[in-house]
C-alpha cells in the first residue's frame, strides 16, 4: 500500500505522464527500452508500484555489494555476473520452471552506453519459459513512459524484432543520443 501511495504522489508531482496499455495478466518479460539514463530505474519503480505489478529486474553484480545489496534485492533486483551472462538466462528459466511467478524487467540495450545491438537474453528467456513480452518505454520527446502491448514471441526472430522495432520507432528514451536501435545479432541483416 505504501508503494502504491508513493507512486501516486510521484505521478501527481512529476512532469512525466504515465501512458500505459492494459496491465499484463500473467508473468511476463518486460522490456525496458530505450534504457539511456539512471532515471529509467525510478520511472520503472513508479510504473510498477502504481500498477501494483510484482517485478524483478536484472542488474550488474556491483550494484548488490555492501549496504546496497539488501536495498536492491528488496526493490526486486537480481544480480548479474557479466562474465557469464548466459548463466543468468539459465537461472531465470530455472526460477520460472520451479513455479515462481513474477514479471522480469530486462533492458536489452544493456548499459546506458552506445552499443550496436540489443542483447538477446530477453528473447531466450521468453521463448524458453513461454512467457509473453511486454514493451515498456520511456520517451523524453513526449515526456511519457509506461507499458505498451504484451504479446507472444513467434520464434521468427526477424519478424518478432520487426514488431518490436515498429513499437519503439518513435520512442527516444530519457537521453536520446544514447538510444540503440532494437536489433539482435541473431537477425543478421534482417530488419
Amino acid at each position: 500500500m505504501l508503494r502504491y501511495l508513493a507512486a501516486r504522489v510521484f505521478w501527481f508531482l512529476s512532469r512525466w505522464k504515465l501512458d500505459t496499455g492494459p496491465k499484463p495478466d500473467r508473468p511476463t518479460v518486460l522490456i525496458g527500452a530505450p534504457h539511456t539514463s539512471n532515471w529509467d530505474f525510478v520511472l520503472m519503480l513508479a510504473i510498477s508500484w502504481r500498477l501494483r505489478l510484482e517485478l524483478h529486474w536484472l542488474g550488474k553484480q556491483s550494484l548488490f555489494t555492501g549496504w546496497r545489496g539488501p536495498v536492491m534485492r528488496a526493490l526486486g533486483g537480481i544480480p548479474v555476473d557479466r562474465a557469464n551472462p548466459g548463466r543468468v538466462v539459465d537461472d531465470v528459466v530455472r526460477r520460472v520452471r520451479s513455479g515462481e511467478t513474477f514479471g522480469l524487467v530486462i533492458t536489452p540495450d544493456g548499459t546506458r552506453r552506445a552499443h550496436t545491438h540489443w542483447k538477446s537474453g530477453f528473447y531466450r528467456v521468453a521463448r524458453e519459459t513461454g512467457m509473453p513480452v511486454t514493451l515498456g518505454f520511456v520517451d523524453r520527446t513526449t515526456r511519457t513512459t509506461g507499458l505498451g502491448p504484451t504479446f507472444e514471441l513467434t520464434g521468427d526472430v526477424a519478424k518478432d524484432m520487426d514488431r518490436i522495432r515498429s513499437f519503439y520507432a518513435d520512442k527516444a528514451g530519457h537521453s536520446p543520443e544514447r538510444r540503440v536501435e532494437p536489433r539482435l545479432r541473431e537477425e543478421g541483416g534482417a530488419g
